[in-house]
């Protein structure tokens, strides 16, 4: 898998990428920098053509299916990914190789807008 070094709370304003998610023994590795943000998955063992990526309306769904016929065995992949700001998903590119697929994905705007929920309680 493609490591990116981590950051802290030293390194945030620096010109360094930006870890959203800390997958630690994950098989993916998602950060933002530069105006975009940039995820890697572990894949290993897929063809191009097994491997289906979606985007609708903030969401990222990756799926890929492998089929070994001879050992009459599936291998099957499935995550969604929603990102915290407007992406410009007509600029979403991807490419996969040697076992790794990287998805990039320009961002169009501020993070996207939510409303805060009330906590009860003492």
């Amino acid at each position: 898998m493609v490591r990116r070094p981590t950051t802290s709370t030293w390194t945030q304003n620096l010109e360094m990428p930006s870890r959203l998610l800390d997958s630690g023994d994950s098989d993916y590795e998602l950060y933002e920098e530069e105006g975009e943000f940039v995820l890697t998955i572990d894949l290993p063992g897929f063809e191009t053509d097994e491997i289906d990526l979606m985007w609708d309306d903030g969401v990222l769904n990756v799926a890929a299916e492998h089929v070994d016929d001879d050992h009459g065995r599936k291998k099957t992949y499935h995550r969604r990914f929603r990102f915290p700001k407007i992406v410009a998903d007509d600029e979403i590119t991807a490419a996969y190789t040697n076992g790794v697929l990287e998805v990039t994905l320009p961002t169009a705007g501020p993070a996207t807008r939510g409303r805060e929920i009330p906590l009860e309680g003492e």
